[in-house]
C-alpha cells in the first residue's frame, strides 16, 4: 500500500509539473498568434477591399502589450497567474478564429465579399462610423428602458395581484392565456396603425413582452410564498397591506428577478424587430439601413455593438440582483 501511495503521489507531481509547463507555454502561444495575425496583414496580398487597417493593427499591438504586462505580472503574483492560466486558452481560441477568418476572407476570398467581411474591416467601421453607431445605441437604450420600465410598472403589480387575490386571478387568467403566448412582434401591423408615432408603438411592443414574462414570474413568486409567514403575521396583528409589502414581495423577489432576465431577452427581440420595421433610429434601424446598401461590414459592426450593449444591460441587472439579494449572490450564473 505504501508503494502504491508513493507511485500515485509521483504521478500527481508529474501531472502537476506538466500542467505548469503547458501553462507556461500558453502565453507564448497567444503572443505568437498575435504576431502571425500582424504578418498575415502585412505580408499576404489582399483578395478583398480592406480599407484602412491602421486602427486594427494599432489595437492588436496595444492588446499584445497589455497581455505582455499581464504575463509579466503573473510571474510574481500567484492570483494573477491563476487568472492568466484560466483565461489564456479562451484567448488562444479567439486568436485562432481571427487568424483563420482573416485568411478565409481578406486574404483568399473563400468567404466572398461583401457578405463575409474581414474582422479588420469591421473594426474599421467602429472607428469611422462611431458617431452614428453611438447615437443608434443610445436610441436603442432609450427604447429599451422605456419599454421595459412600462412593462415592469404594469407586470409586477399585475403578478402581485394575481398571487394575492383569487378573484383577480379568476378574471385575469383567461386574458393571460389568450394574449400572453402571442409574440409581441406579431402585433406590429396593428400597433403601427393604432399608435400615433412609431416610437410609442415600439415602446408598447417592448412593454407587452416584458409585461407577460414579469407577470407570470411575479405571480408564481407571490403564490408560492410559505403560508406560515402570513399566519404568523396575522397572529401578530399585521394588516394585509403590511404583509404584502414586508412578506410577500420580499419573498418573491428571487423569482421576480428571474422573470426580469426572461423579460429582457424578449425585450431585445421586440426592440430589434420594431427598429427594423418602424422606428427610424436605433441599432435595428442601422442594421436594416446598412443591409439596404449591402454594407455588410456595417451590419457586423452593429451586431458587435448590440452584443456588448445587451450583455452590459444583463450584467447590470445581475449586479442589482446580487446587491438586493445578498444571500443568493452567485446562485444564478451569467
Amino acid at each position: 500500500m505504501a508503494v502504491s501511495k508513493a507511485v500515485i503521489k509521483k504521478k500527481m507531481l508529474g501531472l502537476r509539473h506538466s500542467s505548469l509547463k503547458l501553462n507556461a507555454l500558453q502565453p507564448a502561444i497567444a503572443l505568437s498568434l498575435i504576431l502571425v495575425l500582424i504578418l498575415i496583414h502585412k505580408v499576404l496580398p489582399n483578395k478583398q477591399m480592406s480599407g484602412d487597417t491602421t486602427n486594427f493593427i494599432v489595437i492588436v499591438l496595444i492588446l499584445a502589450g497589455l497581455y505582455t504586462v499581464w504575463w509579466t505580472a503573473a510571474l510574481f503574483v500567484p492570483s494573477i497567474k491563476a487568472k492568466l492560466n484560466y483565461d489564456t486558452p479562451i484567448i488562444i481560441a479567439i486568436l485562432l478564429v481571427v487568424n483563420i477568418w482573416e485568411l478565409l476572407t481578406l486574404k483568399s476570398n473563400i468567404f466572398p465579399a461583401p457578405y463575409f467581411p474581414s474582422i479588420s474591416k469591421i473594426i474599421g467601421v467602429l472607428f469611422s462610423d462611431w458617431k452614428l453607431l453611438g447615437l443608434s445605441a443610445l436610441y436603442s437604450l432609450r427604447l429599451l428602458f422605456l419599454g421595459f420600465g412600462c412593462g415592469a410598472l404594469v407586470g409586477i403589480p399585475t403578478g402581485i395581484a394575481l398571487g394575492w387575490s383569487s378573484r383577480f386571478t379568476y378574471w385575469m387568467t383567461p386574458v393571460l392565456r389568450v394574449i400572453g403566448p402571442i409574440p409581441s412582434t406579431a402585433w406590429i401591423p396593428i400597433v403601427l396603425v393604432a399608435f400615433p408615432t412609431s416610437l410609442s408603438a415600439s415602446v408598447f411592443l417592448v412593454a407587452l413582452g416584458t409585461w407577460f414574462a414579469l407577470t407570470i414570474m411575479t405571480w408564481s413568486g407571490v403564490a408560492n410564498v410559505n403560508k406560515a409567514y402570513f399566519e404568523v403575521g396575522r397572529t401578530l396583528g399585521a394588516s394585509d397591506w403590511y404583509m404584502l409589502r414586508k412578506v410577500a414581495l420580499p419573498a418573491a423577489l428571487p423569482v421576480i428577478f428571474i422573470g426580469s432576465f426572461k423579460a429582457l431577452s424578449v425585450s431585445f427581440v421586440a426592440l430589434v424587430v420594431a427598429e427594423m420595421l418602424g422606428v427610424r433610429a436605433g441599432l435595428g434601424w442601422y442594421i436594416q439601413w446598412a443591409y439596404g446598401w449591402a454594407e455588410y461590414h456595417k451590419v457586423y459592426a452593429a451586431l458587435v455593438v448590440m452584443g456588448l450593449l445587451f450583455s452590459s444591460v444583463i450584467s447590470f441587472v445581475f449586479y442589482i440582483r446580487d446587491r438586493v439579494l445578498v444571500w443568493q449572490k452567485g446562485l444564478i450564473k451569467w
